[in-house]
């Protein structure tokens, strides 16, 4: 038997790396060898791997949980009461969303489940949902899950991958259900202006659709740039699901924490379906991201860190012959175009023989992404260690660009 013939649409496709090698970095298990000989792992989107980095005061109060015994229970599928209540105010305080802590909030375990569940109330087979283009891979293949159409909408470098409406107007159908967007986007590191979310708007508005934003690079936005949550803008708060993760700028991934913000409409159906698809967060966890959203502090801390990184990999990148990026606007990764050495899976394999370090391919994250690598620099919590894999980049891109008499 063809036991894919028996799969819904939107997963016979699907390969996670036993049968045949994939190109994305967290899918299969084809990372554990190269892990095993020492390669460095600039290709996850996990901040200071694999160094510990727990803030004390979070550690302090996790293990509070598990000390009391709290920590072997569930709490709420909703999610604890004590840590929406203190989301809600760093919502007030940092995304100017004033909000009910009891209405408004759901917790999830992390915002990758957060995005998936955000989008399941309104999609039905058939549906479209508008994603742009480079975005994070799992925008392109959620809506396939739930039975939907994937629509890319192109951002363009040359203009700085900001949205351009006009190509949002142009790709619309009756069909379309949804626009879902990533701010600050990833892979790009684009924050989007206020300008082009206030046009993105009111296309949401005129058009009657949801839109979904993911925020999880929110907490590390540079060079005074102003960060807007969509769902503040007039007609957006009903229309607008907005999902957060404490993994990013708080370098707690591994806590598997995330929540999702709606008017209480769109939150009442999630509260009614919570135990049958998030369970409960892990209550430990939940214990620790309080005191990490209580004091952020440590997160000025990081960004300083996260600042000094993207100026070095900017200068790293844009001097080797036939490399180019944009100086990074959010978060710790690299946009990095090497179109002119090769292509995407050939310039990454290239690192992976001669420098020992393993990058993302830009394929994952949209078709425009050919010609591209994503290159976290947020990895390792000692300077030096990450500074030496960028030279041995530099060093064997420099020696490529030679042998092809790129200048």
């Amino acid at each position: 038997m063809d036991i894919k013939t028996k799969m819904a649409d939107g997963f016979k496709d699907l390969q996670g790396g036993l049968f045949a090698t994939v190109s994305k970095a967290d899918v299969g298990t084809a990372l554990n060898a190269l892990i095993e000989r020492g390669a460095a792992l600039m290709c996850w989107a996990d901040p200071f791997f694999p160094d510990p980095v727990i803030p004390e005061h979070v550690k302090k109060a996790t293990l509070e949980a598990i000390d009391v015994g709290m920590g072997s229970h569930y709490t709420m599928p909703i999610g604890n009461g004590e840590l929406k209540k203190e989301i809600a105010k760093k919502l007030k305080e940092y995304n100017k969303m004033e909000v009910d802590p009891d209405r408004n909030i759901i917790i999830t375990p992390g915002s990758d489940s957060g995005l998936l569940f955000a989008m399941m109330p309104f999609i039905c087979p058939g549906d479209e949902v508008m994603v742009h283009e480079p975005s994070y891979p799992s925008n392109f293949l959620n809506p396939k899950l739930l039975g939907g159409v994937t629509i890319p909408v192109p951002l363009r470098a040359e203009n700085n991958y900001q949205i351009d409406i006009e190509e949002f107007e142009k790709r619309l159908t009756p069909r379309t259900k949804m626009v879902l967007l990533t701010n600050p986007n990833n892979p790009t590191t684009t924050v989007f202006r206020r300008e082009c979310l206030e046009k993105l708007a009111k296309f949401v508005v005129d058009n009657d659709l949801i839109l979904v934003v993911d925020q999880a690079f929110e907490d590390s936005v540079f060079d005074d740039i102003e960060f807007v949550s969509a769902a503040t803008l007039p007609g957006m708060w009903e229309r607008t699901v907005s999902v957060f993760s404490i993994s990013k700028g708080m370098s707690l991934s591994g806590y598997r924490v995330g929540y999702v913000v709606a008017d209480d409409k769109i939150m009442d159906v999630m509260y009614g379906c919570a135990v049958n698809i998030l369970g409960a967060t892990n209550t430990a966890s939940q214990m620790g991201a309080i005191a990490a959203i209580s004091d952020r502090s440590f997160v000025k801390e990081y960004n300083k860190i996260f600042d000094k990184r993207r100026k070095v990999a900017y200068e790293v990148f844009n001097s080797i012959p036939g490399v180019s990026m944009a100086m990074p606007e959010s978060s710790f990764l690299s946009w990095v175009n090497i179109s002119k050495l090769g292509t995407s899976a050939e310039i990454s394999k290239y690192i992976i023989e001669h420098a020992n370090v393993v990058v993302n391919e830009g394929t994952p994250y949209g078709a425009s992404g050919e010609g591209y690598l994503r290159v976290v620099h947020g990895c390792y919590k000692d300077d030096n260690v990450l500074y030496d894999a960028l030279a041995r980049i530099k060093k064997a891109l420099t020696k490529l660009a030679e042998e092809k008499g790129v200048q």
